[in-house]
């Protein structure tokens, strides 16, 4: 049975209702501060996190789960109101995979589902070039990068030749042993230095059909 723990300091029942978040078969628990949130993560393995943007110190959230070894590999969602915050590059930066932002939309529940069944990525260094689309003047040759882990939703990049930052939209070329891929997608995350998290929003064709039989021989 899925688990959600959603980080709020207000009851989010009226506003998350209508998603899968709270459909029968869902456990779902509140954590109203970070430290409760904090346990309750290591204590219940949930299948996500959702984060309150408005939670005091949610980027402090975010940055603990992903530091603990036991909750890093969690996926975690930030729940947003308004427009766009400055704020919200600082919880992407810390490692939030998305930021869902209200009211939530029919394609809110495809977003969750993905998130909460979000494939393991593999260990392996492939080929990778890219372009970023904001300086595509800028930089007419692709960029050499490598590819240290991947699934059908994202990769982690490895280049010290370009500083790329959070929300930059990308060009890839992914060279796989036995295939080459197309796509584009978008910096979410900056691992370390030189290591840039993506998340694929297009991919040509069977893309992901294709990456999914590359990790399947790892």
């Amino acid at each position: 049975m899925p688990i959600a723990l959603i980080c709020s300091p207000i009851d989010l029942g009226n506003e998350l209702g209508s998603t899968i978040l709270y459909r029968a078969g869902v456990v779902r628990q509140q954590a109203r501060r970070l430290e409760e949130a904090r346990s309750l993560a290591i204590a219940a393995c949930p299948d996500i996190v959702v984060v309150d943007r408005d939670l005091p110190r949610a980027d402090a959230l975010v940055m603990a789960l992903r530091q603990e070894p036991t909750t890093r590999g969690l996926s975690i969602a930030v729940v947003s109101r308004g427009d766009f915050d400055p704020q919200e590059v600082g919880l992407l930066e810390a490692g939030a995979n998305a930021i869902l932002r209200l009211p939530a939309g029919p394609e809110w529940d495809e977003r969750l589902t993905r998130l909460m069944s979000v494939p393991v990525r593999r260990h392996a260094r492939f080929s990778v070039s890219f372009t970023i689309v904001a300086l595509v003047g800028e930089f007419e040759d692709p960029v050499p990068a490598s590819g240290l882990n991947v699934c059908r939703n994202g990769l982690l990049l490895e280049t010290r030749l370009a500083d790329l930052k959070v929300g930059d939209l990308l060009r890839l070329e992914m060279r796989f042993p036995e295939d080459l891929v197309f796509g584009q997608g978008r910096v979410v995350r900056l691992a370390g230095p030189g290591q840039f998290g993506v998340e694929f929003f297009a991919l040509e064709d069977d893309g992901r059909e294709r990456i999914n039989r590359f990790v399947e021989t790892l």
